[in-house]
């Protein structure tokens, strides 16, 4: 008698989804997420979008930390190449916004080749810091090219354009943004089981060996930059539409941080894990919130301070996951789906 999940053939292997019943919890989870705008309030509306952005994000920094070893603290710089660009291309030189995101996110991935290229010299803190480099590099151009940023005073968003149909609140904006995380998820899952997704694991878990057995280095850590950026200026491009305003003060360094913690949090080197941190690291603020908020009428200093532990409350988390489960979310539920597969001789 079969106990468990067992693939006897390569095409089995190949397959994404090992059973049906994967696909039929997919085809639920879009049918909810249709249904959402009609249900859900602006509030969490604006909740949703958020954690949907942060998934693309999360996705793209950890193709090319947690797949490809590379470790970069720019992921920010890269978000606001993408938003910036996409406002740009839109209110500037007028392109319609399906035309300016893709386009924004290809400037993105140059940009994001650009500081690749130490990566074939660089390792570990060097490389960290020459992507820090970015950050810097990106901050100071968009604060001081005023006559293209408008630098501190913000840059104004026009809202996309559908053949007419303006996307102008939350509940419309929530279709693009999932819209574009479904393929972009898809793509990610299916990039590691390709030839250039396994170049990538095989360079992360140890360079010198990949490059023995052929591996080009130099080409496939640019192409993991390059997918990396492509994904931040997608995110960056949707966060243009979903704030309707850009500052430079919305691509901090602590932006950066937060999307390392997602991926540390979530699961380094898991597509899962990318949706975990996401999820984890945008709900967790909003539950501080609302913890302090029904706790005001009892001790009204709650607020404030539970409030302010958000930063701490993260630094815990990430401690905690590197200490006990270095595997993140992905892990835990991995070990959970084990247990029910093979209940009731789960041993």
């Amino acid at each position: 008698m079969k106990c468990g999940a067992f693939r006897v053939t390569y095409r089995g292997d190949e397959r994404i989804f090992g059973s049906s019943v994967p696909i039929v919890a997919v085809v639920a989870l879009l049918l909810v997420l249709m249904l959402v705008p009609r249900l859900a309030g602006t509030y969490w509306l604006d909740v949703l979008n958020r954690i949907g952005i942060a998934v693309i994000g999360a996705l793209g920094l950890n193709i090319l930390v947690g797949y490809t070893g590379q470790i970069s603290i720019g992921h920010a710089a890269f978000l606001a190449v993408g938003a910036y660009s996409t406002a740009i291309l839109e209110a500037k030189v007028g392109l319609p916004f399906y035309v300016a995101i893709p386009a924004a996110a290809l400037l993105t991935s140059l940009f994001g080749l650009v500081f690749g290229i130490p990566s074939l010299r660089l390792k570990g803190l060097y490389l960290a810091i020459a992507t820090l480099a970015a950050h810097f590099i990106t901050t100071y151009t968009i604060i001081h090219w005023e006559s293209l940023t408008n630098g501190v005073l913000g840059f104004n968003v026009p809202p996309a354009n559908v053949f007419g149909l303006l996307l102008d609140s939350d509940a419309r904006i929530f279709y693009l943004i999932f819209a574009l995380v479904v393929p972009a998820t898809f793509f990610a899952k299916n990039l590691f089981r390709t030839r250039v997704g396994r170049a990538f694991i095989a360079i992360r878990d140890r360079d010198v060996a990949a490059s023995v057995m052929g591996v080009s280095l130099f080409r496939y850590k640019l192409l993991a930059f390059l997918i990396s950026s492509f994904y931040a200026g997608v995110a960056g491009g949707l966060m243009a539409h979903h704030s309707r305003i850009l500052f430079p003060d919305a691509f901090t360094l602590l932006v950066a941080i937060d999307y390392l913690a997602m991926i540390i949090i979530g699961g380094m080197g898991s597509i899962l894990g990318s949706i975990f941190g996401a999820v984890f690291m945008t709900l967790l603020p909003e539950v501080l919130k609302l913890t302090a908020t029904s706790l005001t009428g009892v001790y009204p200093s709650a607020f404030g301070l539970i409030a302010s532990t958000r930063d701490v409350v993260f630094g815990l988390a990430v401690i905690f996951f590197l200490m006990y489960e270095p595997q993140g979310l992905s892990r835990i539920w991995i070990r959970f789906k084990s247990y029910w597969t093979l209940w009731p001789y789960s041993y």
